[in-house]
């Protein structure tokens, strides 16, 4: 994957996972494959990569707080995408809300559910993903309620979620967030650890675009 580095930033708190693993082998499907559609132009020539948890508060912290400008000044100007991975490390519910925002992704509204979920964040299992508060979400971005609730009975993605855990243990990952800024031009892969300001993001962003 070309220059593997990370971020000197102090640490922002994160959420911890319980179950660290050692870093494995490492190959461009770990960053991209077994995540949410990409969001943004697909030929963006950087790519950012979250892995995290619904519940997790500072992945709540990270969307409140930076998403919206990164969205704002490089996705919609078509200079990077984003790739969310699950890292369900909390607890139950947030299995129940991964599987649910791939369920909406089925009907074309991944990023809607995502948003969503997070606009709605009440804690950590605190019971604000509860299933019944799944299915209110899936109704307030206007799914078809059929379709939706067979692909959770069925477990449809189940595997997916598992796999894109297992990425994660794979690359080390320790708690949520966690990015890798990836350069399509150069292979160049950056770490930032925890929900880091928006200025981590744009200077790296910058650096990556010079190149």
């Amino acid at each position: 994957m070309g220059d593997f580095s990370e971020s000197s930033e102090p640490l922002i708190e994160k959420q911890i996972s319980q179950n660290p693993q050692p870093p494995q082998q490492i190959s461009e499907e770990t960053f991209m494959q077994n995540g949410s559609p990409i969001l943004g132009n697909p030929d963006a020539s950087i790519t950012l990569i979250e892995f995290g948890d619904y519940q997790c508060h500072f992945c709540n912290v990270f969307y409140h707080n930076t998403e919206h400008e990164i969205l704002e000044n490089f996705v919609m100007t078509g200079k990077v995408n984003v790739i969310f991975k699950d890292y369900t490390i909390i607890g139950q519910d947030s299995v129940n809300a991964a599987h649910a925002a791939h369920c909406a992704g089925e009907q074309g509204k991944f990023w809607q559910y995502h948003n969503t979920l997070y606009d709605n964040w009440g804690g950590e299992n605190s019971g604000w993903a509860s299933n019944e508060n799944l299915v209110k979400f899936a109704q307030q971005v206007e799914l078809n309620m059929d379709v939706f609730t067979e692909c959770n009975v069925e477990g449809k993605y189940a595997q997916i979620i598992s796999t894109s855990n297992n990425d994660a243990q794979k690359l080390g990952i320790t708690g949520t967030p966690a990015f890798y800024v990836i350069s399509a031009n150069t292979g160049q892969v950056q770490q930032i650890q925890g929900a880091q300001p928006y200025e981590v993001f744009e200077r790296i962003f910058n650096s990556m675009l010079e190149n």
